[in-house]
């Protein structure tokens, strides 16, 4: 199955940045009221095959957020496929637990027992995970590797003829990363989708870690933005992990907005339009509130290292 990837932006107005989507989403036949939200970093994967593409995409509700799926034949007309639904993790119920920062691969990979299926990246929030609350931890903590971790989970995809019927339940899943530098002591989560490098599935992703100093004003978290490169074979091995970010807040811009001290990764294009095809344009959220661009410039050599999780899962 061969895929192909999108970026998708807001069209911004005089009141501010537009909704591109007030999203709908249902589980067991129950409609979820929603709240529009900005598909900024939305992330499709086209079945050429079939000619569908797929989105996955932040829906919120009363509930909290939660991962939404769609389809589409030309960008323009979604069909819904309601809320992604996950099989149990060794007793971790995932249906019930907010869920952000989704992307998807572009191709299929290997699951955990070698079948391709549908990959999924996303960060489930679990009670007690969230920066905020990690933060009252004292500067060195224990970190639970089930519940703190970017996930990978695989979905078979279903077709009937020559048109999708619709996607399954993501039942089986891997456990990727949870945090392990000072830059990202309090969470880890998603950000540009992966695309493949040389050295293989490249993600920026976020981290956030607090403010010590005391004469700092506004938000006391900071969100800075990190690099891991996953086995092209099996991307659940992590080849290359930045032990120090790439991208921090330093712009004013970035330091003062909706949420002050935040770069968010969302998107990433490669430009083989210029002819650079290990140069890739990244696309932020410079606090909340404007749209960045930043140059990746992919090394000639990889640097060693990558590490998974913390020693003696600590942080």
């Amino acid at each position: 199955m061969k895929m192909r990837q999108f970026l998708v932006f807001p069209y911004p107005d005089e009141a501010g940045p537009t909704p591109w989507w007030a999203a709908g989403a249902t589980r067991d036949g129950k409609d979820e009221k929603t709240v529009p939200t900005e598909a900024v970093g939305c992330i499709l994967a086209g079945d050429r095959e079939v000619k569908m593409e797929i989105l996955a995409y932040t829906a919120f509700s009363i509930q909290g957020p939660r991962i939404a799926l769609a389809l589409s034949e030309d960008l323009f007309h979604w069909q819904r496929l309601g809320l992604a639904t996950y099989g149990v993790y060794h007793g971790i119920q995932i249906d019930d637990v907010d869920d952000k920062d989704a992307s998807l691969f572009p191709v299929a990979i290997p699951n955990p027992s070698g079948h391709p299926e549908l990959g999924m990246l996303h960060r489930p929030l679990f009670p007690g995970t969230r920066p905020e609350e990690t933060a009252c931890h004292p500067s060195s903590r224990d970190v639970d590797l089930d519940r703190e971790s970017i996930w990978i989970s695989y979905c078979p995809i279903v077709v009937k003829g020559n048109e999708p019927n619709h996607l399954g339940r993501f039942a089986c899943h891997h456990r990727l990363a949870t945090p392990v530098s000072p830059w990202e002591r309090l969470k880890i989560g998603g950000g540009t989708p992966p695309i493949l490098t040389k050295y293989g599935w490249l993600i920026v992703y976020h981290g956030v870690h607090e403010i010590v100093d005391p004469s700092q004003i506004g938000h006391p978290l900071y969100y800075s933005a990190g690099v891991m490169v996953l086995s092209q074979e099996h991307p659940r091995i992590i080849r290359y992990r930045s032990p120090e970010p790439v991208l921090t807040p330093l712009l004013p811009q970035e330091r003062q907005g909706t949420i002050a001290n935040v770069v968010f990764p969302t998107g990433i294009d490669r430009r083989d339009d210029l002819g650079l095809p290990d140069r890739f344009d990244i696309y932020y959220g410079m606090a909340d509130n404007r749209i960045g661009v930043a140059r990746l410039d992919v090394p000639e050599c990889l640097p060693p290292g990558a590490v998974a999780h913390a020693p003696e899962a600590k942080v």
